[in-house]
């Protein structure tokens, strides 16, 4: 799945959580029995992980024979919409996820519940720092952080071979990469698959040497030299060693689909796709993203309690167990459900040696070379805005120096 896909515009979020917390939670449900049900909303246990996630619930249940866990999963281009109308309405789940671009918004809108009482008198302990502290705003815990993962380049060996050419290195630049894609697109076969959006732009120009924001964090200054150079390099792909945006016509997991298909040969895609690789009928690898300069995307997921929850105590309790567990950290190990947030090396023990793919280690080198996402309070309006001038410039309607010139004069007013 991609990370730049559709969610509900942010500056929509504090009238509509005003509205939702004024009707109030939706979710309270108790049995007979006098058990209390919690409801979980998630985007990255659909569609691989349903069954590991149902497995953590039961061991949850087990140790928590009052509370039931009652699942919900929307896949991630419907998710935040399906969210925040569920907030809209009164109808929040009491726990859901979110991942660190939303969170900010979520957070200063009021629609978490401050966690700050339970956190003090538990022991965080468990979790990296940083991550952690990723999820606090104005010094209050809003979200526990949940997982974590990264973008790399994956490659089918196969139709490498077939062509005749070289394996990606860790030393490939945007040049070895572009080159390779050309002598690897053929009938049927294309030879790269990067999104022309927000979340690969933001990469590539970290890449470039440029950044996104002035140091003082006021303006938008990804219109420079290096946010050119980053956009073109996205731009030489569609149409080329690629399909055109008008070929994937908003089709869900048309480059993963691809990519299993043995159609495509190189893929910048994250590591939550190992899983539904492993049957795939070919040879594939990852190496770290090609760059002169070595930028990589890593993103975190974390699990936050509505603010209108009447379940607030059980619902803290589900997501520290799912977040923390040593049920959890060994299931998102050996499904390859992206990386568990926790400090102890062990909780990781068996993952890098898994296969495939062989190069595990990529991962490692992208978490070194991560380069952190831009967020601001109204941060889907700005994804669209970059998203819709790349679309502009690789469709011909804009030069690429307009586009950005004039993307970067409203990511700016929205700063102020």
């Amino acid at each position: 799945m991609s990370r730049g896909r559709k969610a509900m515009a942010a500056f929509a979020l504090v009238a509509l959580v005003a509205t939702g917390c004024a009707k109030g939670s939706a979710t309270q449900e108790s049995s007979a029995a006098g058990k209390t049900t919690v409801k979980y909303f998630t985007f990255s246990a659909a569609p691989d992980h349903v069954t590991d996630l149902d497995k953590i619930v039961k061991a949850f249940e087990t140790a928590n024979p009052t509370i039931t866990v009652r699942v919900e999963t929307a896949p991630y281009a419907d998710y935040f919409t399906k969210l925040q109308t569920a907030v809209a309405g009164g109808a929040a789940p009491d726990t859901f996820e979110l991942n660190y671009e939303n969170f900010v918004s979520y957070a200063t809108s009021g629609a978490l519940m401050d966690m700050s009482a339970e956190t003090a008198k538990d022991d965080l302990s468990a979790y990296a720092a940083k991550s952690v502290e990723a999820f606090k705003r104005d010094g209050k815990q809003f979200a526990l952080p949940a997982s974590y993962s990264a973008v790399v380049l994956f490659y089918n060996k196969d139709l490498f071979d077939k062509a005749g050419v070289d394996y990606p290195t860790a030393d490939w630049t945007w040049d070895d990469e572009l080159a390779a894609a050309r002598k690897l697109t053929a009938e049927g076969v294309y030879g790269d698959f990067q999104p022309v959006q927000f979340f690969e732009f933001y990469k590539t120009l970290a890449q470039a040497g440029g950044s996104f924001f002035s140091g003082d964090g006021k303006q938008a200054t990804f219109d420079r030299p290096e946010g050119v150079a980053a956009a073109k390099f996205l731009l030489a792909k569609p149409g080329t060693v690629m399909p055109t945006v008008a070929d994937i016509g908003g089709t869900p997991d048309f480059d993963t689909n691809l990519f299993k298909k043995g159609k495509l040969a190189m893929w910048h895609n994250g590591i939550w796709q190992f899983a539904g690789l492993k049957d795939v009928p070919f040879d594939w690898d990852v190496v770290v993203e090609p760059a002169s300069t070595k930028a990589s995307a890593v993103f975190q997921n974390a699990v936050a309690v509505s603010a209108t929850t009447k379940n607030s105590a059980a619902a803290y309790k589900w997501l520290r167990f799912l977040t923390s567990s040593e049920v959890t950290a060994q299931t998102r190990v050996a499904t390859s459900w992206e990386l568990p947030p926790l400090a102890d090396p062990k909780a990781y023990a068996g993952y890098f040696e898994q296969t495939p793919p062989a190069n595990r280690k990529a991962i490692l080198q992208a978490v070194d070379t991560a380069t952190p996402t831009p967020v601001i309070a109204r941060q889907q309006e700005m994804q669209d805005i970059v998203t819709k001038a790349l679309e502009r410039a690789v469709s011909g309607k804009s030069k690429v120096e307009d586009a950005l010139r004039e993307a970067a004069k409203e990511v700016t007013a929205l700063i102020k």
